[in-house]
C-alpha cells in the first residue's frame, strides 16, 4: 500500500508548485514523509530509498539529447 501512496504522492507533487517547494526544501527523508503525510499520504523511508534505488539506465546519447546536444556523424552541432 505504501507504494501506492508514494506514487499518488509524487503525481500530487507534480501539480502543486506550493508542496514541490516544500518538498524541495526538505532537509531529510524524514522531512520529506512529514511533507507526505501532512498532504494526507502515508509513505515510509523504506518507500523512499525503494524508489531512490530504482534507477534506469540511461545511454550517453540520451542524455546528450536531454541536455540539449546534437551529435551527427562524429560532429557536434548546435540546434537552432
Amino acid at each position: 500500500m505504501s507504494e501506492e501512496q508514494l506514487k499518488a504522492f509524487l503525481e500530487k507533487v507534480k501539480g502543486d508548485t506550493s508542496l514541490m517547494e516544500k518538498l524541495q526544501a526538505a532537509a531529510s527523508p524524514e522531512a520529506a514523509i512529514e511533507i507526505a503525510k501532512d498532504a494526507g499520504f502515508a509513505i515510509t523511508a523504506e518507500d523512499i530509498q525503494s524508489m531512490q534505488s530504482a534507477t534506469v539506465e540511461v545511454s550517453d546519447e540520451e542524455l546528450e539529447g536531454a541536455a540539449g546536444g546534437n551529435r551527427r556523424r562524429g560532429s557536434w552541432r548546435c540546434k537552432r
